[in-house]
């Protein structure tokens, strides 16, 4: 197979077809209502984060290709870096909703199976602390500047105290493929499913090519990472089609409005539409 070849593709080959075409426009902007914060992201500096936390996980962590990361994050675009530092390095990622986890059992295991690294918010570093099957967890501050974790916990590694030391450049070995499982995750907001990266370019294209976008549209997202929709839409399919997309979190409504304008938004997803309740990606008028 040729590597322009659909079937041959990865979501890191998506990122680095993005760089090399469009380096210093916004790729990810995030916004936290609750805190006031904005951080936009070019390709260039979103792929810079991907490849010091894929080298992280592979030297740091000792990850090795088909080794399973869970993903304890809210939406927010250190989340997105996961995912792609993950699927760059040939991990196998499931994301989990922070809120799933709050006053569980820590003798529960938190993944669908193990053993896994797991990485998760400040905010439940307490509630996830005693996952038995974690042979590694990493609390992550989400700190807007990337400071480092508030209160770290014994056995915790420090995202943001680690990663700045790693290479900017990631190289994958030769066992990393399109056709190796790269994520678990909930479709069709019923059924559990395992995807290869092949999978997931195939259907990122499709849902770009599905919702009409391009590289001038700017996608506003209020959806979390833990369904292959909001995997789609806010990570996948911007990077497949050209397009940039807008991640939000204690998303505020009083703001939409302004943030529409502000933003140029032309496609809004996790929100009612005009004619569609359900949240699906519609395009502003």
């Amino acid at each position: 197979m040729s590597a322009h070849d659909p079937s041959a593709a990865t979501p890191a080959e998506l990122l680095r077809r993005r760089v090399a075409d469009d380096p210093s426009n916004p790729l990810v902007t995030f916004y936290d209502d609750a805190a006031g914060e904005r951080v936009e992201l070019s390709a260039r500096t979103f792929d810079n984060w991907v490849a010091k936390t894929a080298n992280f996980l592979v030297d740091g962590l000792g990850a090795e290709p088909g080794t399973r990361v869970v993903l304890v994050l809210p939406p927010h675009w250190q989340t997105a870096v996961w995912l792609m530092a993950c699927w760059s390095a040939g991990l196998v990622v499931e994301p989990v909703d922070p809120e799933s986890v709050r006053g569980r059992d820590a003798a529960e295991p938190i993944g669908s199976s193990g053993p896994y690294i797991l990485a998760a918010a400040q905010e439940v570093l307490d509630d996830v602390v005693g996952d038995g099957e974690a042979e590694e967890i990493v609390g992550l501050s989400l700190h807007a500047l990337g400071g480092p974790l508030a209160d770290c916990p014994p056995g915790v590694t420090d995202y943001a105290g680690e990663v700045r030391t790693y290479g900017d450049r990631f190289d994958p070995g030769p066992e990393v493929t399109p056709v190796a499982p790269a994520l678990d995750v909930t479709a069709s907001n019923v059924t559990k499913t395992t995807l290869s990266g092949a999978e997931l370019v195939g259907a990122a294209r499709a849902a770009a090519e599905k919702w009409e976008l391009d590289a001038r549209d700017r996608l506003l997202v209020h959806m979390p990472f833990t369904t292959l929709d909001g995997v789609l839409i806010a990570l996948l399919a911007p990077l497949a089609s050209g397009a940039s997309v807008i991640i939000q979190r204690n998303f505020d409504k009083a703001a939409l409005d302004r943030r529409l304008t502000v933003e140029h938004v032309t496609v809004v997803a996790g929100l009612p539409g005009p004619n569609d309740a359900s949240g699906s990606p519609y395009r502003l008028p």
